[in-house]
């Protein structure tokens, strides 16, 4: 892991369904327009509720991927 450098950023995912549809759903459509994603780690799960029913779940995720560093010459 020589000379690499990962930026951390922190995203939220919602789901009707789960917990883990919530952060599947963040993760992937950071996919979608960030390069070599590395790590998901789950910081903070809640729910967000309506007249006493769960309505959503909410998975606030941190993701980390690598820069690509110029090649030495």
């Amino acid at each position: 892991m020589a000379d690499s450098v990962y930026k951390i950023i922190e995203l939220v995912g919602t789901s009707k369904k789960s917990w883990e549809d919530a952060a599947r759903n963040a993760v992937e459509t950071a996919g979608k327009s960030l390069k070599n994603l590395r790590i998901a780690e789950i910081v903070k799960l809640d729910m967000q509720i309506d007249k006493g029913q769960v309505v959503s779940y909410r998975a606030r995720v941190n993701v980390s991927f690598k820069y690509d560093l110029p090649k030495k010459k």
